[in-house]
């Protein structure tokens, strides 16, 4: 009895294993960012994107979840959106989205023109619809997915609300990305620092991570991981800037490059 040679097993290209739990998928990112710019997207930056936009609208859901909680309720109803953005102002970044929401009539105030004049609604919308707002229904799956990892659930006009705020805030930061991309860096980044009158100001953070987003490295072809990151910088402040930036930042450690 004669013994065949062992075959060779044929192996697979092995990828470097990512988080897959983001409840907006990098193919929805890349299809927001072909509406905002002709540049490639990296597959870093959308996942950075993805991870962004998780991080604020986990932070929107914990607030309105803590809203409705006051009043005994598991159910998230509109209502406590607007009590999520009252206590917590980083967490306002659809203003684009409230124009168009019937949850926020009767609470923009009036804007009058330069005859004083009150300029309607309709107006303010004005005649085309922003891409933001016409792809919000793409974000349902995701809103979904996302209310059930923070154990609630939600009426359909609150979900239709975060659909909206998640399409506006992820196409207002794709086209920032491409900004930063045609710019080298974020041309208008700033600090602010407390100082106490009669005392020196404190010396500058030479180290900040965000100040070293400021300044871009890279073709100009291409929206990276970095670009997202400082489009975050733009878009958010205060204690969710620092917590988006560092998740997406460790997302893209975990993400094979291109």
């Amino acid at each position: 009895m004669t013994t065949q040679p062992l075959r060779a097993e044929r192996s697979r290209p092995r990828t470097a294993c990512v988080v897959t739990d983001l409840p907006f998928k990098p193919q929805l990112v890349r299809a927001v960012f072909r509406h905002a710019t002709s540049l490639h997207v990296s597959r870093q930056a959308a996942w950075a994107a993805a991870s962004v936009t998780r991080t604020v609208l986990t932070e929107i859901v914990d607030a309105a979840r803590s809203a409705a909680a006051e009043e005994s309720r598991m159910k998230l109803i509109p209502k406590d959106l607007v009590s999520a953005i009252d206590r917590n102002v980083e967490v306002d970044v659809g203003s684009e989205w409230y124009l168009h929401s019937p949850t926020f009539h009767g609470l923009m105030g009036e804007v009058r023109n330069a005859d004083g004049a009150v300029v309607s609604l309709r107006e303010r919308r004005g005649a085309r619809t922003p891409s933001g707002v016409a792809g919000a229904h793409r974000f349902e799956a995701g809103v979904r997915r996302l209310l059930r990892s923070r154990g609630v659930r939600a009426v359909s006009a609150m979900v239709r609300d975060l659909d909206g705020i998640a399409s506006v805030f992820l196409t207002a930061l794709a086209r920032d990305a491409a900004m930063v991309v045609r710019e080298g860096g974020v041309k208008r980044f700033g600090t602010v620092s407390l100082v106490v009158p009669g005392e020196p100001a404190p010396a500058p953070l030479l180290k900040d991570p965000l100040l070293a987003l400021s300044t871009r490295h890279g073709d100009k072809r291409t929206v990276g991981g970095d670009d997202v990151l400082a489009a975050a910088t733009m878009q958010l402040f205060g204690d969710l800037r620092q917590r988006a930036i560092t998740e997406a930042a460790a997302m893209t450690r975990k993400t094979p490059a291109d």
